[in-house]
């Protein structure tokens, strides 16, 4: 590697990252959103009368997790794409 430029680096580097990222960032909000629908049907199956109540409270729950995906994918596309170090310390 040490006969790369340094914006070949910045570009290697960031892929990597990205893919590290991106990784990270979508079994995180999937384990926790396995985790809110095993407590839901927990809760389904101790009080089938509220089961509406914690659907809706379930769905709303695993939107709001889903958000961070979204933000980490939002993330990584911009730092493949757009990624705001070249221009920075290279001016282009």
């Amino acid at each position: 590697m040490g006969n790369l430029d340094s914006g070949s680096l910045i570009t290697i580097v960031t892929t990597i990252v990205a893919g590290i990222t991106i990784m990270i960032g979508t079994m995180i909000p999937t384990w926790m959103q396995g985790k809110a629908a095993e407590k839901a049907l927990e809760g389904i199956a101790r009080q089938p009368e509220a089961a509406p109540q914690i659907r809706t409270t379930m769905l709303i729950s695993m939107a709001l997790i889903e958000t961070g995906s979204i933000y980490v994918l939002l993330i990584v596309l911009v730092l493949l794409f757009a990624n705001p170090l070249v221009t920075r310390f290279f001016g282009g």
